[in-house]
């Protein structure tokens, strides 16, 4: 069986000299009151025949209900997380957290009792510096972190 892949954006802006990047905590009610490595890249498994970047993109739009904001896509490269390997572009652009509107999955909750219920697959959105952010993150997308761009002088 060959191993699903996975695409997302990674948004990311200097604020007072220092790199912060945009997360979002994963929804449902098995992530609802973790805080450390809760925390992910938008991202989401291609569909047939999709390219990876396109995949990226509606994955974006899809978790966060706005647009992939305007600029250069940077290649961080791919991570083995789970039985999928990410793949992550990273976008310096800002994003008002309050603007986004998370799309949804159904889950049947609780479990075997037979009644489906919608979750946001993220249930918040927020920006975190480099430092915060790997405590936060999921631990396999840490690698993507630390092959961000310098943060210019």
């Amino acid at each position: 069986m060959a191993r699903l892949l996975s695409a997302g954006v990674l948004l990311h802006r200097v604020r007072d000299g220092r790199r912060e990047v945009l997360l979002g905590h994963l929804g449902g009610p098995f992530w609802s009151k973790r805080r450390e490595h809760a925390w992910s890249i938008p991202k989401g498994v291609l569909e047939e025949g999709e390219e990876p970047r396109d995949a990226a993109r509606r994955e974006f739009v899809e978790e966060l209900g706005v647009p992939v904001p305007e600029g250069p896509w940077v290649d961080l490269g791919s991570v083995r997380q789970s039985k999928k390997d990410v793949q992550v572009w990273a976008v310096e652009a800002d994003l008002d957290p309050e603007s986004v509107v998370p799309g949804t999955f159904d889950l049947e909750w609780p479990p075997g009792s037979g009644t489906m219920q919608a979750f946001p697959e993220l249930d918040r959105v927020a920006w975190f510096t480099l430092e915060d952010a790997v405590e936060a993150i999921v631990k396999a997308q840490a690698d993507f972190l630390r092959r961000l761009p310098a943060v210019p002088d």
